[in-house]
């Protein structure tokens, strides 16, 4: 077995995507030590049982005493106080990394806390699943998918590299991109998507001539797939919406304009309109599938073994 990459390394937060990585790290022999932080004991007790880390603490700046690489892995909201939490006891050369789908305030909340001594470089590992806490994770969630790393001006070379060969070890492809480029990216592909599975499903759920037990028993017919993203963590998303307001309020625009295009379409009935939009957005589908984010198979590309390994991130 090769060498770990890393002496050890702190998870602070331990939910989809940290119990996901604490198990990537464990098998691919990535780490001498896991250390494991959470504030909630529930969850820690549970990350126990499951012995996902080799150290435990309910204290994030206990479990990064001597870690060579931190990533922390909490609601956007969060990271600014969990990096006020751990600032005095990071090692001179730790490298911190996180995992938000917001980098603009997460970099806005972490950096001007961190010492200079340490390295902080953003990331955001796209992939997940609609399901949260301890129990979600699995070693396979990085294979394939990108990690995007959004390191500031003036980063170390040496800590960046290591931090590329981590994640690529996770089973990653890494892409580098600015932090505002990023939050706008992330607005169309993730963000914006997320916020119209829970208005659907909150428009079906406040509808009065639908009934609840309709709306189950048909959901088979396009529904479902918005249900499965709807079922994702409140608390996550909702500090994502406010903490990439701008990027998001952008798109949400640009989607209301092209829903009214479409609801002329219709109103008029421009066949012709409607045709081309479907035809381009089709093509968007085949792309995704050609790039390797998707397979090409019934039921939205989810086998009923594999259901809910894709979704939110």
């Amino acid at each position: 077995m090769s060498e770990p990459l890393f002496n050890k390394i702190a998870l602070v937060g331990i939910g989809l995507i940290g119990s996901s990585l604490a198990r990537v790290i464990r098998e691919r022999n990535l780490a001498g030590t896991i250390a494991i932080a959470s504030r909630s004991a529930e969850t820690l007790s549970r990350a126990r049982e499951l012995a996902l880390g080799d150290v435990y603490a309910d204290s994030s700046a206990e479990a990064v005493r001597e870690a060579d690489l931190v990533i922390v892995s909490v609601p956007v909201g969060a990271s600014g106080q969990v990096a006020r939490d751990i600032a005095d006891s990071l090692k001179p050369g730790a490298i911190v990394s996180d995992v938000g789908s917001t980098k603009k305030s997460v970099i806005e909340q972490m950096q001007p806390a961190l010492p200079q001594s340490a390295h902080f470089i953003p990331g955001h590992p796209v992939a997940g699943t609609e399901h949260s806490g301890p129990d979600s994770g699995f070693s396979t969630l990085f294979d394939g998918r990108w990690c995007i790393l959004t390191p500031l001006p003036g980063t170390d070379a040496d800590a960046l590299a290591a931090l590329i060969g981590f994640w690529r070890a996770c089973g990653s492809m890494v892409d580098r991109m600015d932090p505002d480029h990023h939050d706008l990216v992330l607005a169309i592909v993730s963000h914006l998507p997320q916020i119209i599975a829970y208005n659907i499903v909150g428009t079906a759920d406040d509808l009065e001539t639908v009934t609840k037990s309709e709306v189950i028993k048909y959901s088979a017919s396009g529904f479902r797939d918005f249900t499965r993203l709807a079922a994702s963590d409140p608390t996550m998303w909702r500090d994502v919406c406010l903490n990439n307001k701008d990027a998001i309020l952008e798109m949400l625009s640009r989607f209301s304009e092209d829903l009214s295009s479409l609801q002329r379409a219709i109103r008029w009935g421009d066949g012709d309109k409607l045709f081309d939009l479907f035809s381009r957005t089709r093509q968007i589908r085949r792309s995704i599938i050609e790039a390797g984010q998707d397979v090409d198979a019934p039921n939205f590309g989810r086998h009923a073994a594999a259901e809910g390994q894709e979704g939110a991130e």
